[in-house]
């Protein structure tokens, strides 16, 4: 019980935990929200910048819903590791919420970019 106290008192951890699932959520409605915009059937899953005219691969709607659990799975064990590590060292689970947060970003900037290029 005084582990759960000392978490609901601490705002930069509460900060971080709420980015994280702010951030996952909204990836996931973004990714839900846009994917049959227009109606087609081939996603552009890949960009490999050294392949030159042929850069952009194709892929099938799975490629694009991975996004969805990939931003689900980084949420999910990002708290839950930091939950687990904030009783040995606090410094450690807002570094874990941190870089959560900037995978979660990255995430949420790429598969836009992704849906957005086709």
């Amino acid at each position: 019980m005084a582990l759960s106290k000392k978490i609901l008192h601490d705002k930069l951890v509460l900060t971080l935990l709420s980015a994280n699932a702010f951030l996952a959520i909204a990836c996931t409605l973004l990714v839900l929200l846009r994917f049959g915009a227009d109606g087609s059937s081939d996603y552009i899953v890949q960009f490999r910048e050294n392949l030159g005219i042929g850069a952009f691969k194709t892929g099938s709607l799975g490629g694009i819903l991975s996004f969805i659990v990939y931003a689900v799975l980084v949420a999910s064990l990002n708290i839950w590791l930091s939950l687990r590590v904030y009783k040995i060292r606090r410094q450690l689970a807002v570094s874990i919420l941190a870089l959560g947060v900037i995978l979660l970003t990255l995430a949420f900037i790429i598969s836009n970019l992704l849906l957005g290029s086709r």
